[in-house]
């Protein structure tokens, strides 16, 4: 029996998928569990199994296609068996009504009032248009009204050459007269902008206010890059955080001279027993689980009515890949050692390079660090991570004059920069976590007991 495949849900916050590519045709034979196609959606590329053996009669949903989860993406059954119930079925899920916004009844009444004013305005300056009359206009009248994106049928009854025949200069008076709203002309001319190669979007292609807005900021060229995929995905995710969550951020100091020295210590003795060489991310990360112990608020979740305090800290390590960033999760940090935290981000960050994260790698996080020090960045707001409470941005370490007791010494010092959503915890708890992350980075050794 013919069925129809729909878009997997493949992430906790996945709401829609964009289809990368089919690796079948229509036609050609598929098998349960085989890979069918590719799905960009969570800021990663995911094969998609078929669900069932048999023949790909239909593909409904093409290349760079954004298809939301649960809807129609093809149809597999056997080769002769019809299809045509299910393709019907399919088209009416696709045309289904909008759904409905409730707004007040007073709210609904002021609109009312504000478009039938406008309206009425609209239509005493500009003449409604005639009725299915044919008009009478000269070839070089029609040439004009086409040029300049006028309906020739608006100036029935205007006509100033023999017969009341329309003319060139007919159609050129009435763009003259009619051309933009008052309230348009006045943004032109404060923006500067010629209204002389804008097209009126309005009643009887009136330019409006609007229309010379969009010329104002209109691209004066260059190269235009799709805004679909994995850039999508990320401006998908840091919308959701904006619309949603109250961030706050705090900055301090980190003083990273000791954590400097443990590195430069145990660098060459790890990379040669373990084949894996530390970074700076590894220790933080492995400073930060220890951190949320002692203040575990901030490895939370706000769930409608109530706030998720996580047992396990998974912490998500934000990863710039080609064409933007994607957060590939560590998880239970307090139960691994330094190198196995070192060898699994340098896995991760591979597999984010090459495309080849699976759902697991990036599900799960509770937290997350950013690191923008390699790129000279001293200080920065991070934007939380959709389902999480807070997240660590970290700048440059860089040597700087340091008072330490009655002296001036030069310290490697770096800046943490901690936002978190206001509506999960105040500013203390978020501030003593901070704390305690400066305290073990300061004695790093700590992060080994």
């Amino acid at each position: 029996m013919a069925t129809k495949m729909l878009m997997p849900l493949l992430g906790q916050t996945m709401e829609e998928g964009t289809i990368i590519r089919w690796f079948k045709k229509e036609g050609e034979e598929v098998k349960a569990g085989e890979p069918l196609l590719e799905v960009m959606t969570d800021k990663v590329n995911m094969e998609v199994e078929a669900p069932e053996s048999g023949v790909l009669r239909k593909i409904l949903a093409q290349p760079d296609e954004v298809v939301p989860v649960k809807a129609p993406i093809a149809i597999i059954g056997a080769p002769d068996e019809p299809i045509d119930e299910l393709l019907a079925a399919t088209e009416e899920t696709k045309t289904e009504e909008p759904v409905s916004v409730s707004t007040s009844s007073a709210a609904v009444q002021d609109s009312v009032q504000v478009a039938e004013s406008t309206t009425a305005a609209m239509a005493a300056d500009v003449p409604s248009q005639p009725k299915t009359e044919q008009v009478f206009a000269s070839p070089a009248a029609r040439r004009v009204a086409r040029e300049r994106g006028i309906d020739i049928n608006l100036l029935a009854g205007r006509g100033t050459g023999p017969g009341g025949r329309v003319v060139e200069r007919d159609v050129l008076d009435y763009i003259a007269s009619t051309r933009a709203t008052p309230l348009a002309e006045k943004i032109a001319s404060d923006l500067g902008v010629d209204i002389a190669g804008i097209k009126g979007t309005g009643i009887g292609q009136r330019i409006t206010s609007e229309d010379v807005r969009s010329a104002a900021v209109a691209p004066t060229g260059g190269q235009t890059i799709p805004f679909t995929g994995l850039r999508k995905a990320v401006a998908q995710a840091v919308s959701l955080t904006a619309q949603s969550a109250v961030p706050v951020t705090l900055v301090t100091e980190v003083d990273m001279t000791e954590c400097v020295k443990m590195r430069e210590s145990i660098l060459q003795d790890v990379e040669s027993r373990y084949g894996v060489r530390v970074s700076y991310t590894d220790i933080l990360t492995k400073a930060v689980a220890r951190a949320i112990s002692h203040k575990p608020i901030v490895n939370s979740t706000l769930d409608s009515d109530k706030i998720v305090i996580h047992d396990r800290i998974n912490i998500g390590i934000a990863t710039a890949v080609e064409n933007g960033l994607v957060v590939p999760v560590v998880k239970d940090v307090p139960r691994k050692s330094l190198v196995e935290i070192s060898k699994e981000i340098k896995e991760l960050a591979n597999k984010a390079r090459e495309g080849k994260l699976d759902k697991d790698d990036l599900n799960g996080g509770t937290f997350t660090i950013t690191n923008l020090g390699a790129y000279g960045v001293d200080s920065f707001n991070p934007v939380i991570t959709p389902g999480q409470s807070a997240i660590l941005g970290v700048g440059r370490i860089v040597p700087k004059p340091v008072v330490v007791g009655a002296e001036i010494q030069v310290r490697q010092m770096m800046n943490l920069c901690l936002t978190f959503d206001h509506r999960v915890m105040d500013g203390a708890p978020a501030a003593e976590f901070l704390a305690e992350l400066k305290r073990v980075l300061e004695a790093p050794y700590l992060i080994f007991v």
